[in-house]
C-alpha cells in the first residue's frame, strides 16, 4: 500500500511537491510512477522512474514543469510540480510495480495509493 501526501490548493504559477511512501514495506526495488485523474477525464500518466531513479519518463506535455525523484534510503518518492496551471487540477496517484514494460501504462502498476487532491486556482 502506498500513501501520497502534499496535495492542496495553490495559485496559478505556484509549486507543490507531492510525496509517496510505502506504508507496509519498502519499494526501493520497484518502479515508481505518478498518474493523475482530472475531473471528468480518464487516469493519465504523469511521470515514472526506475527503481534506482536513473531512468525517468514524463508525459510530453508536462516535461520541464514536473520532476520525479526518489530517495530509497527514506523509502520516499516525490513529484515536484512547478508553474502549476488550472488544468493541472486533479487527483494525483502514486503507483509501483516490480517490473514495467510500458512505463506510461496504468495497467503495468499493481500497487496504488489512495490519491491526493491538487487544486490550482486561477
Amino acid at each position: 500500500q502506498l500513501t501520497e501526501f502534499g496535495g492542496g490548493l495553490v495559485q496559478q504559477g505556484g509549486s507543490l511537491r507531492l510525496s509517496c511512501t510505502a506504508t507496509d514495506g519498502r519499494f526501493d526495488g520497484f518502479w515508481m510512477a505518478w498518474f493523475r485523474q482530472r475531473p471528468g477525464k480518464a487516469r493519465e500518466f504523469v511521470a515514472a522512474a526506475s527503481w534506482s531513479g536513473a531512468a525517468t519518463r514524463y508525459a510530453d506535455s508536462l516535461e520541464g514543469r514536473f520532476t520525479i525523484s526518489r530517495d530509497n534510503n527514506k523509502n520516499m518518492g516525490y513529484l515536484q510540480m512547478n508553474n502549476l496551471q488550472p488544468e493541472d487540477t486533479a487527483v494525483y496517484y502514486c503507483a509501483a510495480a516490480a517490473s514495467v514494460q510500458v512505463m506510461n501504462s496504468p495497467s503495468e502498476y499493481r500497487i496504488w495509493g489512495q490519491g491526493t487532491q491538487v487544486t490550482v486556482s486561477s
